[in-house]
């Protein structure tokens, strides 16, 4: 008899739910943890006087009571949703480029479009018609990849089976002439990680049709309430958990799962594994190579690793509207050409791209009185980083950060003058905390291939199931639902035997 059904490996975002979903179900889990907390990126540390979020700048997928969203509903099954206080954001986003453009949008379709119109008259009719391709086709998306239509067909659904896997820029360019137009309507590429020359629509529509329509939320406490609230939902739900503890290796005989030994040393035997360390550490690391049907390392050997992240944390001794900030998100660019800013995120040359989240502007008790905090992210992959000698990383770390103030100060000229409190963190500094190749905070690169169309969640190895950015979509709403997808699929075998 096996000591666990299942090993939940890494209390992430996707690792939580799928732990928390099966113990629910009546199946013996353990989670195993490296860190000392919950959360991976849906976390927070101190520095003064501050508690600084992690990485959380928008959760998406809520709705409102009355027209709740997918995560709401997640949240809801597990019992969590009284442990944790939502505030929604009336506002998507900010959009600066300095001395070109400054532009607000509220999280609500016909405001957005008569904002752009305003902005943008000339651009009237296309900016009407793109929206309204967008809801057709999201609203067809829905009830292909999410109800699971069963009678789906490029006759019954045409906008998804023509457009889905598309070019984003080649459909813009058909409705959206303005450069400056597109960078405003097209901003939450970043949180794809591609620009829309190389990002596909199905991603691209779908991030901007959740948010509009289930709105931006934050919570009091940051993520690190959330995390707190599914680990306790666990524990009760009779699941066990062991903080620094890391899984060392996956034992596979016959090409199944027998057992996971932790760098203690002792060893867990379970005929399920559900990984939320990633494919390329599970397999090559835990597993290893030559454990893995070359079926499986031939597409591990495929995927390309994301981008990661430069991240200056920072502490004010002031209120956010003493330094002209009354928006939660600002996207701060030096160009309106996202496929330059792409690039620059393959070198240390400095950001054209940047957003600025303040948490206090909708949760004024985020920071301590008289104080807040923001949030400055660039995306960087980790290879110039990785490249710079051990002894220059210090000062080549500070420079990039002046560097990102300088851009962000165009908007927001007074950030240095009430700064309290930095922390700069690197793609490096995501390697050594995330353990992922690169640093990558959204898995693999997000090309076609890469999405949860095409990556599926269960190992060629027997029992083995993976959850978390590297499985489709990264980001909190997207992870969160993949550890609940895994948490399903494993019991229903689990009831079957």
């Amino acid at each position: 008899m096996s000591d666990y059904d299942v090993v939940v490996i890494g209390a992430g975002n996707g690792g939580l739910t799928a732990a928390a979903g099966l113990a629910q179900k009546g199946h013996k889990t353990l989670l195993l943890e490296r860190h000392n907390v919950p959360g991976g990126c849906a976390t927070s540390f101190v520095r003064g006087r501050f508690e600084f979020e992690i990485a959380l700048h928008q959760l998406s997928g809520m709705g409102l009571p009355e027209f709740p969203g997918p995560l709401r509903g997640l949240l809801g099954e597990l019992g969590v949703l009284d442990k944790i206080d939502f505030i929604q954001q009336q506002n998507l986003y900010r959009v600066a480029i300095p001395g070109r453009m400054d532009i607000n949008l509220k999280a609500d379709r016909q405001a957005v479009i008569e904002t752009l119109i305003e902005k943008f008259p000339a651009e009237k009719e296309g900016i009407q018609k793109f929206f309204d391709l967008l809801y057709a086709f999201c609203n067809e998306l829905v009830n292909v990849l999410f109800i699971h239509d069963p009678e789906a067909s490029p006759e019954k659904y045409p906008l998804f089976f023509k457009l889905a896997l598309q070019n984003s820029q080649g459909i813009l360019d058909q409705y959206l002439k303005n450069p400056l137009l597109q960078t405003v309507v097209t901003i939450y590429w970043s949180y794809a990680g591609l620009p829309p020359s190389r990002l596909s629509f199905m991603e691209l529509a779908m991030v901007i049709w959740a948010y509009i329509e289930f709105k931006p939320w934050h919570m009091k406490g940051g993520s690190q309430a959330m995390s707190n609230a599914i680990c306790d939902a666990f524990l009760r739900f009779g699941g066990d958990t062991r903080f620094n503890c890391a899984a060392k290796k996956i034992r596979v005989q016959n090409g199944k799962v027998v057992s996971v030994v932790t760098e203690d040393g002792d060893e867990i035997s379970t005929k399920f594994v559900v990984s939320n360390a990633g494919p390329i550490r599970t397999l090559i690391d835990m597993v290893g190579a030559e454990n893995c049907p070359e079926d499986e390392l031939k597409k591990l050997n495929a995927r390309t690793v994301g981008l990661s992240a430069f991240t200056l944390y920072m502490g004010f001794d002031c209120d956010p509207s003493e330094m002209g900030i009354d928006k939660a998100t600002n996207f701060i660019c030096g160009t309106a050409d996202a496929d330059y800013a792409h690039s620059k995120m393959k070198t240390l040359d400095g950001a054209e791209y940047s957003l600025l989240t303040c948490y206090d502007v909708d949760d004024p008790d985020f920071s301590p009185r008289g104080a807040c905090q923001v949030s400055l992210v660039t995306l960087q992959y980790a290879q110039p980083w990785m490249s710079v000698p051990p002894s220059e990383y210090y000062d080549t770390k500070y420079r990039f950060a002046e560097k990102l103030m300088d851009l962000a100060e165009k908007v927001f000229p007074d950030l240095r003058k009430h700064l309290e409190e930095a922390e700069p963190a690197t793609p490096l500094t995501h390697m050594r905390y995330l353990g992922h190749p690169g640093g990558s905070i959204y898995g693999s690169e997000h090309f076609t291939r890469e999405t949860s169309l095409f990556v599926d969640s269960k190992s060629a190895i027997e029992g083995l199931y993976f959850t978390g950015a590297w499985n489709g979509s990264g980001g909190f709403q997207p992870t969160l639902q993949s550890g609940a997808s895994a948490a399903r699929q494993v019991s229903r075998l689990l009831k079957r035997q």
